[in-house]
């Protein structure tokens, strides 16, 4: 059940035909039944091998007990046995168990040794027990034996020497293995129907565990259905605590994404915005026939050009923003960005110094922009002196830059961050590099704020960015 709705959803997907080869490759079989074969597998092997551990200490039992009963009446023998007046062995008493007296009964016993005719029970018959190969058993030995074609024998022997006799005799007891290994037998008739089924009950259990586990992944395929079809936003059923980080993520990721959108709408609606009234202009100057037609056209084209530029740039950054991988190193931007400044400005002496290994979670080109348009600043309106200090301040890396310029005023530090807003008309630019300076480093989770530098006496810029 739960792999017909986990797993083959996949394969089902009507946008499957569209998702790369690669991708779709990937996607096979499904993940219950990994599971479930998995702990088949596994309770296989131990059932199998505590099967036959449990098989053999069984059947040891059955086996020594069988051999216990055999001993004891090999020790009786050796108890009633005397030697005769012509050195010969035999019995005191004869032994109880009826079946030595019937023939082929299937219990035999039997002394042998030097050159004497080895006395044997009434159940051998013409039959005698052979010892496997000769030797001598101070203890009690035991061995199977075929020797009797249609009958498998367990015999016990031992050798003794008997009061008033060099004679070392063998005695010998067997009986027929037909009893022990009905036995033996039995236990295994139970023990394996019983594994088996325990085996298959363990599986089942498996099963309903991983059915019941992967539960929680239909609730979140459903949830992400009904956010595809417009009915929810978020995934936002209670789940359990395995998955419900996972959900999180993903929440987070659809806020994201619907953030970046967001902006991106913005953005695109603030320079139609701010294209409309320029090509307006041009419009009516153009139908007009006025003679400051060329003016009017230079006029809004670079408007419209500090518009798109200052757009661009928010949108690059919104973009990259999304890369958790951009990392970048504060003091190469430094350094790269302070040789073209002191290239375009070669009176103005720019220097350096603080925390070489600061690296920040934004992409080089981004920070390059950043730092380079606060430096033009600083050398463009400063007196000729600009220093940057890089730092770190709680996990936030700092970029500190002063100049010895007159400054800013408190009152206009924050209008100067509006787009188009100039304090110095005499010089030329755009009025949009400290706008985007803002708006670029906010969207990186950064902020800028404008000081006065105790050392050098002019304007100092602080640039807060998160650290790598």
């Amino acid at each position: 059940m739960a792999e017909a709705d986990v797993a083959p959803a996949v394969a089902e997907d009507p946008d499957a035909a569209d998702k790369p080869a690669a991708l779709t490759s990937r996607i096979t079989g499904s993940l219950a039944r990994r599971m479930i074969a998995i702990a088949a597998l596994w309770i296989s092997v131990l059932l199998i091998g505590g099967g036959f551990a449990l098989d053999r200490v069984l059947t040891g039992a059955i086996t020594r007990n069988f051999d216990s009963s055999l001993e004891y009446v090999l020790i009786a023998m050796i108890r009633s046995s005397e030697i005769g007046p012509d050195g010969e062995v035999r019995l005191v008493e004869p032994l109880g168990d009826q079946r030595f007296l019937e023939p082929y009964s299937g219990l035999y016993w039997q002394i042998s040794g030097g050159n004497q005719e080895p006395y044997r029970s009434r159940s051998l018959w013409e039959r005698s027990l052979k010892a496997p190969t000769p030797h001598v058993d101070n203890q009690i030995h035991t061995y199977d034996s075929n020797q009797f074609p249609e009958e498998e024998l367990r015999v016990l022997e031992r050798n003794v020497i008997l009061p008033g006799s060099k004679t070392n005799w063998r005695y010998q007891i067997a009986q027929s293995r037909e009893a022990l290994d009905a036995q033996v037998g039995a236990v295994r008739q139970t023990l394996i129907p019983s594994l088996a089924l325990l085996g298959l009950g363990l599986i089942i259990l498996a099963a309903l565990q991983t059915f019941y586990g992967l539960w929680p992944l239909r609730h979140i395929r459903r949830a992400i259905a009904a956010m595809r079809g417009g009915q929810n936003r978020r995934v936002d059923a209670p789940l359990p605590l395995e998955v419900q980080p996972m959900v999180d993520e993903l929440n987070a990721l659809l806020a994201h994404n619907e953030k970046q959108a967001e902006e991106a709408r913005l953005h695109a609606g603030n320079l139609a915005h701010a294209l409309k009234t320029p090509l307006t202009v041009l419009v009516n100057s153009a139908t007009s026939s006025k003679s400051e037609l060329a003016e009017t056209v230079r006029r809004e084209a670079a408007t419209m050009q500090r518009q798109v530029d200052h757009h661009l740039a928010r949108a690059r950054a919104v973009g990259r923003r999304g890369a958790a991988q951009a990392r970048a190193v504060v003091w190469d931007s430094v350094n790269s960005v302070s040789r073209a400044v002191a290239a375009l400005y070669p009176e103005t002496r720019l220097d350096a110094a603080g925390d070489k290994s600061v690296v920040v979670r934004v992409e080089r080109q981004d920070l390059d922009e950043l730092v380079g348009n606060l430096l033009e600043n600083a050398a463009k309106y400063g007196g000729g002196s600009v220093f940057v200090t890089v730092g770190r301040e709680d996990g936030m890396a700092e970029i500190l830059i002063e100049d010895d310029g007159t400054g800013i005023s408190p009152a206009d530090r924050e209008r100067i961050f509006d787009r188009g807003v100039r304090l110095d008309s005499g010089k030329p630019g755009t009025g949009l590099g400290l706008a985007i300076v803002r708006d670029v480093a906010e969207i990186y989770g950064g902020s800028i704020t404008l000081e006065e530098s105790e050392d050098l006496g002019g304007l100092m810029v602080r640039l807060r960015l998160p650290a790598a």
